[in-house]
């Protein structure tokens, strides 16, 4: 039995999201709530509330003990990218793609 918790839409990029969800990947609940705790990354606190999400879906839905629960799949795919320019010189200007991330995150108790 596994129990899935999604973030859409989320102001980060998808590149800067990857760094910190490698870290928890394959880790047990209260092992990456600690990693994400400590790790000074600005989408730390954005993917520990939607791990949160996903135990709270995993023990309140499916029944499973917090205690056997590790994460089993995490990633984060590239949402809509809102795209915004800056005036240059010569009536010119330059194009930012502001990126935006989907987040997810299964977990799955352990056997």
């Amino acid at each position: 039995m596994e129990a899935k918790a999604i973030a859409k839409t989320v102001r980060i990029a998808p590149r800067k999201v990857r760094l910190v969800i490698d870290l928890i990947r394959g880790k047990n609940v209260k092992e990456a709530r600690a990693i994400l705790m400590f790790t000074p990354r600005g989408a730390s606190p954005v993917i520990a509330k939607v791990l949160n999400s996903a135990v709270a879906n995993a023990t309140h839905n499916l029944k499973l003990n917090e205690e056997t629960l590790y994460v089993k799949e995490v990633w984060a795919n590239e949402s809509v990218t809102m795209k915004r320019m800056l005036p240059r010189a010569k009536g010119t200007g330059n194009i930012f793609n502001k990126r935006t991330s989907h987040i997810t995150v299964v977990v799955a108790e352990r056997e």
